[in-house]
């Protein structure tokens, strides 16, 4: 329904059609953080019983949230016409994703190392 709709503003007022879209985009996030919190309480609890350390899921679900954050915001503004900048919050968005990334990269390597003999 917002598509059409912003099809149509889109000819007459493209301005108005540009906020139609970032409003729909937020309305059906916002419709979904019920269900997002859902999901990663179930990844937690299961984690718990896995005695999986919560760090690792947390810093896991942080860098799902991330790259969900840095895709939403990225196609945000190429629909605004400024693909440029959206390159950029992708590539923000991945610097991002290793960051956070590196203290299980860490715990990987000093694993890999204890297990290689010499």
């Amino acid at each position: 329904m917002a598509t059409f709709l912003s099809l149509i503003l889109k000819e007459q007022k493209p301005n108005f059609a540009f906020l139609l879209i970032v409003f729909t985009g937020c309305a059906i996030f916002l419709f979904l953080v019920d269900q997002i919190y859902l999901i990663i309480n179930m990844v937690e609890n299961l984690a718990a019983k896995a005695n999986v350390n919560l760090v690792y899921v947390e810093t896991i679900l942080k860098i799902i949230g991330i790259a969900y954050i840095a895709e939403f915001a990225a196609q945000i503004t190429k629909d605004a016409g400024q693909g440029s900048i959206a390159s950029k919050i992708e590539l923000g968005g991945k610097i991002l994703i290793l960051a956070t990334a590196i203290p299980i990269l860490t715990v990987l390597i000093e694993t890999i190392i204890q297990l290689i003999p010499g």
